[in-house]
């Protein structure tokens, strides 16, 4: 049995990996029990090399050889793949200064340097940070020619496509480079592995021990230099949009998630290490239960487990003590832990990357805080101690990791074939246990998830078809195969038509398929909290219909594979124009159309009617956001509506997706608001975080009142709802259920305007329903009957209140003439994006309450 860890607390750990960090220092391997020896920047090769004429050397040294002018012309080039990369302006603000480490602007002058070094080190930018700076991707491997490239790029394709005859090939097992994935600073004040990856590329650039040749010979060494540069610059753990990014990859609302996702899909490495800070002593994954029942978890578990018992070793023996320097001795949470620290949800990097075939995923959290309040409180000689051990255990855990791909090589291929050939036929999983995971100690019923795969999904043709649409291209993009049907078939009991979209779950990356179109698991019972989300379900909360199938086969059903989406575009030929506010993009369409001026009008169903004079401007709507427009026919009482201008004090998810449909957002807060707002800026305020009535001075406070008293209210959660009961806006009491409850809930929608094309599920963090609602109140939407959760977690408090029985059938979502309150978490960071035209509406609505506008009969 695990013991219970000094760990900290969910709200803890959370709260405690956010900041900065940059500069100088590298850090050498050392002997066990000695004292780090930092060596500065100029006394390193690296650094003497960029130090004579940088420029003139580097392109000297990258110049292209002939094998590479040799794959320009086959379409695949051999390592190594050079490039000068232009300097960025010096930053002396780069929060990474502080603590001694790397500052951004320094890293590309050290990459140009490393790969003039030799004939070992790659660089390619793999993308742009929303901020706008270079993700840096570094290979390191033995030279190859166009050639042997191509081979192994082939032999990459046959271990996914082909498992069955990957598993027999000979070529694969004598000459397959193992690929290795390095995931550095992913959280922007979690800095050091970025300086610990730099150290370790130098070494590897120019050594020539035995080792280390047998390692780059039958491997390829990917790392993310830093994956989020805009939190590294400026010491947050979130990138330039306001978002963790560990948190983005089922939603990949971001480009540095969406620049990692191709990474794994185009890398495909067996193993895989992202590095964060701060516990003390260093956690390294695997976690605590609940276990991702869509992962071949025995593979994973087996081989994650003793890469950590390497890392361990290799930390604790690079000789710090709690008495000398602070640092605890290193843990495993699977084995030390019971709960807390868990990989249920795919939305980490080392969990997503599962997926991708990845039996060796690690999250390590390096043990010395220099974030947060620890950066403006402590002095800087001892911020700069802190950081040089954290460079220092962060190398031990990725020397190690080097050590376990090159002696554990042909397994973890094997391993990965595996992970593919079980989802190309559809085997069934095998649960953890002592006989199939043999050393790894602990084991108990407490670990076994497993879940039945559907055959397939079928994504029905002619419903939603924006959604849908959108659903099929994320699908694609995480490397999930879909087809289309050329005709109508008759699957599991039901006739589709045409064109409905078929995902077979007999495919190499099923894990993938299931964990995002499946509606999940309650697992309450299972733990007493989460460490984060629990429940994320594409095929409910994004606006298209899903249907699982669970027998019957697909042979013969007329199915062609697709690699986009077909287009949704259309307007119908004659007459004015209907447009259903039924997607997130109908309605970036409609904004598009008010601003240039089109004259729409709302219906009282909650859809927008454009006149046929606009047609062209539909039509160019239509495929910007690939929606479409239908005949008017006849529309009843309908509502001029004018561009929606709204003030938020909102979440960054919350903001992103505001903007993301189109409307002109201004950033408010309690601070903003008490040093003057120019209310006549805008149409509508919503509020979900930030703004505290009660924190407001007297003028702003009647400044605010007045402005709702005239306009139109939003509000999300009890931090909405306090501004709006406090202005008595509406007669209603928020009742907070448990605070670490979220996930996948049933719903049940009124039929009116703000939900009239709503789902029947939405999602919740913390949720809130209402009572005590008095004259005037309207109830728009609320929480099934029964247990509304469908996935995720959602106990009751110690004293029983707060949980799904006591929101049962409770509203969730209120309105009066002047305020909408959601008890939902209908725009949680830009996720559930088949709730968000609820908002919308509910924003529309407010904007034009009370704007004197004249309805009239179409």
């Amino acid at each position: 049995m695990r013991t219970t860890s000094t760990c900290p607390a969910r709200p803890v750990l959370i709260s405690a990996l956010a900041l900065v960090a940059t500069g100088s220092l590298l850090l050498t391997p050392h002997p066990a029990g000695a004292d780090p020896k930092p060596v500065t920047r100029e006394g390193s090769a690296l650094d003497r090399t960029a130090a004579q004429s940088p420029q003139s050397a580097a392109r000297r040294a990258l110049t292209a050889p002939a094998a590479e002018r040799t794959a320009e012309r086959t379409g695949v080039r051999g390592y190594p793949r050079r490039q000068i990369l232009a300097a960025d302006p010096e930053n002396p603000a780069d929060k990474s200064l502080k603590l001694g480490l790397t500052p951004y602007h320094a890293i590309a002058p050290k990459l140009n340097a490393l790969q003039a070094l030799g004939d070992r080190v790659s660089v390619e930018v793999a993308g742009r940070s929303a901020g706008g700076h270079r993700l840096y991707l570094v290979t390191v491997t033995a030279p190859e020619t166009a050639r042997q490239a191509q081979a192994q790029e082939r032999m990459r394709e046959l271990i996914e496509n082909a498992p069955a005859t990957a598993a027999r090939s000979r070529e694969i097992k004598a000459g397959y480079k193992a690929p290795a994935f390095f995931n550095n600073n992913i959280h922007g004040n979690e800095w050091e592995g970025t300086d610990a990856s730099l150290a370790l590329i130098e070494r590897l650039a120019t050594a020539n021990d035995a080792r280390t040749r047998d390692l780059l010979a039958h491997s390829r060494l990917y790392f993310n230099i830093t994956a989020n540069p805009d939190g590294r610059i400026a010491g947050t753990r979130a990138n330039a949009g306001g978002f963790d990014l560990n948190r983005d990859f089922v939603t990949a609302s971001q480009p540095e998630a969406r620049a990692m996702r191709q990474i794994e899909i185009d890398k495909q490495p067996a193993v895989m290490l992202d590095v964060h800070g701060y516990v003390n002593g260093t956690l390294i994954e695997p976690t605590t239960p609940p276990h991702g029942e869509n992962y071949e978890y025995d593979l994973f578990l087996k081989n994650t487990y003793a890469n950590a018992l390497g890392m361990e070793a290799a930390v604790n023996g690079l000789g710090y003590t709690p008495a000398k320097d602070g640092v605890q001795p290193a843990q495993i949470p699977f084995r030390d832990q019971e709960e807390g620290w868990d990989d249920w949800p795919p939305i980490f990097t080392p969990q997503y990357a599962a997926f991708h075939g990845t039996v060796a995923a690690h999250t390590v959290e390096i043990p010395m805080a220099v974030n947060n309040s620890a950066y403006n409180t402590l002095p800087v000689a001892e911020l700069r101690r802190r950081s040089a051990i954290n460079v220092d255990v962060a190398g031990a855990a990725l020397r190690a990791t080097l050590d376990f791909v090159r002696t554990r090589r042909a397994a973890l291929i094997a391993d990965q074939i595996e992970v593919f050939r079980r989802g190309s036929v559809g085997a069934a999983q095998v649960p953890v246990s002592a006989q199939t995971v043999p050393g790894v100690p602990g084991i108990g019923p407490e670990d076994v998830y497993t879940t039945a795969f559907p055959r397939a999904y079928v994504l029905p043709a002619g419903k939603a078809a924006t959604a849908t649409a959108r659903l099929v291209d994320h699908l694609l993009a995480d490397d999930v195969r879909v087809t289309r049907a050329t005709r109508a078939f008759r699957l599991g009991g039901r006739t589709y038509p045409k064109g409905s979209y078929v995902v077979d779950l007999h495919q190499p990356k099923r894990g993938m398929a299931n964990v995002l179109l499946a509606d999940g698991r309650d697992i309450s019972d299972k733990v007493s909290v989460m460490y984060d989300i629990s429940g994320w379900s594409l095929g409910r909360l994004w606006g298209a219909e899903v249907v699982p199938v669970t027998g019957g086969g697909l042979a013969g059903l007329g199915l062609r594979p697709v690699s986009a989406a077909a287009p949704v575009a259309a307007v119908a030929p004659r007459g004015d124009l209907r447009l259903r506010l039924d997607d997130p993009s109908a309605v970036a369409a409609l904004n598009s159309l008010l601003r240039q001026g089109v004259q729409v009008r709302r219906a009282a169903d909650g859809s927008v009617v454009v006149p046929g004079s606009a047609r062209r401007q539909a039509g160019v709507a239509a495929r910007a956001y690939d929606v479409s427009f239908t005949a008017a026919g006849l529309t009843g009482t309908t509502t001029a509506l004018h561009p929606v201008r709204v003030a938020a004090a909102v979440t960054p998810g919350e903001l992103f997706a505001l903007r993301e449909m189109g409307f002109d957002v201004t950033p408010v807060s309690t601070a903003v608001l008490n040093a003057g707002f120019d209310w006549s800026s805008v149409d509508v305020l919503f509020v979900s975080a930030g703004l505290d009535r009660a924190a407001l001075g007297a003028s702003a406070r009647s400044a605010l009142d007045a402005f709702l008293a005239g306009h139109g209210l939003v509000g999300r959660g009890v931090a909405g709802a306090s501004v709006g009961t406090g202005a008595e806006l509406l007669d209603v009491t928020a009742v907070e259920g448990n605070g670490d409850a979220n996930g996948v809930v049933r719903v049940v929608s009124s039929g009116g305007s703000l939900t009239a094309d709503a789902p029947g599920h939405s999602f919740v963090y913390a949720p809130v329903w209402f009572t005590g609602l008095g004259s005037g109140v309207r109830v728009e939407q609320s929480y099934a009957t029964g247990n509304p959760l469908v996935s995720g977690h959602w106990r009751a408090l110690a004293d029983g209140s707060g949980g799904p029985a006591a929101a049962a059938g409770q509203p969730a979502v209120v309105s009066g003439p002047h305020a909408v309150l959601f008890g939902t978490e209908p725009l949680f960071r830009d996720h559930p994006k088949g709730e968000f035209p609820q908002v919308a509406q509910a924003l529309i609505t407010m904007a034009h309450a009370s704007s004197g506008l004249v309805e009239e009969n179409g």
